[in-house]
């Protein structure tokens, strides 16, 4: 493989936030464990080992360079015609040796560290990504544009994502803040605590997650604490076919809640809400067009709901 790897995390910002300097090839970015990458030419066949990854090299310019992609890949379309070469739970490492990439994506904290450290054994050059807040969307993209040399078709992506990133800021930002419960699992009641990115899409919107200061970054919580928080409102990813009578078992046991009590229950697309790409803004907006609803109505009650923490 024309590329190596070796720990180290000096300088990694400018590296990486300096697209027009890492335009051409050899290449030598630190990736998202700090380790050095270093490619003597563009990536031309790429592995992704996740569906999030997949979408961002497509959104980068670099779709038609992917070889092989994690299952359940599919969006966009380009994306179901592609390999597939396990997924988190494991990979299928003979079929990503004979598709002979020179360059696999990782998501680092989704994929197992035994599994990445047995394809660098194996000699092959592994960059791993990880994307924990919603700026991290567009340096991802430039970084793909670097490795793949299609940094021209990943800034003008970058730059319409964080262009309709700051307009969803300024508009719903200091509006009166919604108390909000995210669901991402009906049996057992399992939420997010502030470190996950539909956290931050949450807080964009003016909202507010009621187990933000939790530890972990999924979590199930138990119904007498979901009444306590007593949420204005619910944003569900849990499919609406499998949550069907999950909602309305919901609806008797928290008949009192006040997020049930006024029908403020929104469901949002999960591969939206979850995937880490550029659709993360349509989910952005749906959540912000969903709690603006909740404002209405507190609005024509003659509630300010949570004025103190409007600045």
């Amino acid at each position: 493989m024309p590329a190596s790897t070796e720990s180290g995390h000096a300088d990694a910002p400018d590296e990486v936030f300096r697209p027009d300097v890492l335009s051409v090839a050899p290449l030598s970015l630190i990736d998202d464990r700090g380790r050095r990458i270093r490619l003597d030419h563009f990536a031309d066949r790429i592995v992704s080992l996740s569906p999030s990854i997949t979408e961002l090299v497509f959104s980068a310019g670099a779709g038609s360079k992917l070889v092989g992609a994690s299952r359940y890949s599919d969006y966009p379309d380009g994306a179901k015609s592609v390999p597939e070469v396990g997924d988190a739970s494991g990979l299928d490492f003979e079929r990503i040796l004979a598709l002979k990439p020179d360059l696999v994506i990782a998501w680092h904290s989704g994929n197992s560290g035994a599994d990445i450290g047995k394809l660098e054994k194996l000699g092959v050059t592994v960059f791993a990504s990880e994307a924990a807040q919603l700026e991290d969307i567009p340096r991802l993209l430039r970084i793909v544009g670097i490795l793949a040399g299609t940094s021209a078709q990943a800034e003008s992506a970058a730059r319409a994502y964080e262009e309709e990133l700051q307009q969803i800021k300024r508009r719903y930002g200091r509006r009166n803040k919604i108390s909000v419960f995210q669901l991402i699992w009906d049996q057992p009641l399992m939420t997010i605590n502030g470190h996950h990115m539909a956290s931050g899409i949450i807080n964009i919107c003016g909202g507010i997650n009621v187990f933000a200061s939790t530890p972990s970054l999924t979590l199930v919580v138990s119904e007498e604490d979901l009444l306590t928080a007593d949420p204005d409102a619910i944003i569900s990813s849990v499919s609406l076919e499998l949550d069907e009578s999950g909602s309305r078992a919901r609806s008797r046991r928290f008949s009192q809640m006040s997020a049930v009590r006024n029908n403020h229950i929104f469901f949002v697309q999960p591969d939206l809400i979850n995937r880490q790409t550029v659709r993360t803004l349509a989910a952005a907006s749906a959540v912000c067009a969903h709690l603006e609803s909740v404002r209405a109505v507190g609005e024509k009650n003659g509630s300010d709901l949570f004025p103190e923490l409007t600045s």
